[in-house]
């Protein structure tokens, strides 16, 4: 056994761990002793001795503080995942000694959030109501992020590009059918016949730049001719998009009657015109490198439950 292989099955100890990700998140050795209720020199110390043991420059020491290496980019981001895997490990354990099937991470969009999640959330508690539950609400291309260092166990949404998540697996929950749609009031709500030049002077609620479906709407207008809308709010709230239709001759992006039970918030009327926009399905991602906890699993298969309950409604319908 080589003395890297050595040191990293042998000598490498958590509190090694915490050291090097609290030297990445600071950049600062003063706030790392600060935090970590050591001396300067003592964390100087700790950090040459792992560096010299590993065999490589995990920092480099420059004017505006400590800037990690490719090799300090690696280390932590294998420290995060360990750090998070042994912070589950001992809440399975509690939750196993409390009859619980513990607590699951899960990131997701605003359109999981007010539609599926509640109802998945429902029949989870409904089975196992010491089942905990933290949600964070985010972009796709943070929570990946965030599920990458393992921060997260699980994510719902949209599916992203099968480019972005090389090392996750994925399963398809639901594909639903997105449209444009209007308020009933609108000028064109009710026509049988719309094109898209009818749709170039109205406002717009689109999709903030940099999310999953403003790329493919983007390239649909570019495709029949049409230039971006001058006049638009960016949004991914079903609720907040639905409300602002009540008051506003706007169009927009509407993802399946599937997802929508929002009649208290206002009505809405689907154009008729083809989108065909190239997405990708709603569905779960997780580490593909690493099991899914017992209360992740139980989270995942609530939510299989609801979209297939919501597939099979639309289709009675």
């Amino acid at each position: 056994m080589g003395q890297l292989d050595w040191y990293l099955n042998v000598n490498l100890k958590v509190r090694h761990l915490r050291l090097l990700v609290a030297v990445y998140d600071f950049r600062n050795l003063r706030q790392v002793a600060s935090n970590s209720f050591i001396t300067v020199p003592a964390v100087s110390k700790a950090l040459g001795d792992i560096e010299r043991a590993l065999g490589v420059k995990l920092f480099e020491r420059t004017a505006n503080g400590l800037r990690p290496t490719a090799y300090g980019e690696s280390v932590v981001r294998h420290a995060r995942i360990v750090l998070s895997t042994l912070n589950q490990t001992a809440e399975e354990i509690k939750a196993l000694q409390n009859g619980s099937a513990g607590k699951v991470y899960v990131g997701t969009s605003p359109i999981m959030v007010s539609t599926i999640m509640p109802k998945a959330l429902t029949l989870l508690k409904q089975d196992t109501p010491h089942t905990n539950v933290e949600i964070r609400e985010n972009r796709m291309s943070a929570l990946v992020q965030e599920l990458q260092r393992g921060d997260l166990d699980l994510i719902v949404g949209r599916l992203p590009s099968k480019s972005d998540t090389v090392g996750l697996r994925e399963q398809v929950l639901l594909t639903p059918h997105t449209k444009l749609v209007t308020s009933p009031r609108h000028p064109l709500a009710g026509k049988t016949k719309v094109q898209w030049s009818d749709l170039q002077d109205f406002p717009w609620v689109l999709p903030p730049v940099g999310s999953l479906l403003r790329e493919p709407i983007e390239n649909a207008l570019a495709r029949h001719g049409l230039l971006m809308p001058s006049n638009y709010i960016e949004t991914l709230s079903p609720h907040l998009i639905r409300a602002y239709l009540q008051f506003n001759n706007a169009i927009a992006l509407h993802t399946g009657d599937a997802l929508h039970s929002h009649a208290d918030v206002g009505p809405i009327s689907a154009l008729p015109i083809d989108l065909n926009l190239v997405t990708r399905p709603l569905g779960a991602l997780w580490q593909s490198d690493k099991p899914l906890a017992p209360s992740a699993m139980l989270l995942l298969r609530c939510l299989e439950q609801v979209c297939s309950a919501a597939v099979k409604t639309v289709k009675a319908d």
